[in-house]
């Protein structure tokens, strides 16, 4: 079955050029009908899916993975108040999650996104990752130039630092991604995959691929 309309994709193309409180007001019901309600349906689907291998996920709720659509503008230039989509987290913490840490996925009018590895990391943690992909740098490697990894997600992706720890410089000259601050990974797919029968099935494959590399930095820095 489609867990989506058009209207879905509709009301946010109409939102881009009316993003204000009053247009948002008048379109209340409408978002309500085609995003909001919807939405929620799909991420519980996608708990319960999860949660039939894995019981981390069981007692998680979509209030506890949906991010609001409201904008925190406070320190933004750009005072429109609403995102141009909706995204979610399903994640044993749900939003509370350190770190992805399961799967965040995005729709939005121009695209469906699915992200997965670390992309916000403390210091210590950030140095104990690097150690790992030190010690055993073939590991690592193996996991990201994997052929189901490389042909849905590409690469890994991040910023890097110029200058890291000296007793480190040797095995990164040999295995680059240590000089990252970041290794995550996302798979980018067509709008119209939103209004698919398969939209679950896609970002639930998007979760088991990425699951290796999840749980090789979970086994660094017992990330939940």
């Amino acid at each position: 079955m489609a867990f989506f309309q058009q209207e879905f994709i509709d009301f946010f193309i109409e939102l881009a050029p009316n993003n204000n409180k009053d247009w948002f007001d008048v379109n209340r019901k409408r978002y309500e009908n085609f995003v909001k309600d919807p939405f929620n349906s799909f991420v519980q689907h996608l708990i319960t899916e999860i949660s039939k291998t894995d019981s981390n996920f069981t007692d998680l709720e979509p209030k506890h993975c949906v991010f609001r659509i409201n904008k925190d503008v406070r320190f933004s230039k750009d005072k429109s108040p609403y995102k141009l989509m909706v995204s979610a987290v399903v994640a044993p913490n749900g939003k509370k999650s350190k770190a992805v840490n399961g799967v965040y996925f995005e729709l939005t009018p121009e695209h469906v996104r699915v992200y997965g590895g670390v992309y916000e990391i403390d210091k210590e943690d950030l140095l104990t990752v690097r150690e790992g992909i030190a010690q055993n740098p073939n590991k690592f490697k193996d996991l990201y130039t994997d052929k189901k990894f490389v042909s849905l997600f590409g690469e890994l992706r991040g910023e890097k630092n110029k200058i890291i720890p000296k007793e480190l410089r040797e095995a990164a000259e040999k295995e680059n991604l240590i000089f990252n601050k970041q290794w995550y990974f996302f798979a980018e797919f067509p709008v119209e995959t939103i209004l698919s029968v398969n939209l679950d099935k896609l970002i639930l494959q998007c979760f088991e691929t990425g699951k290796p590399l999840e749980k090789y930095f979970n086994d660094l820095i017992k990330r939940n």
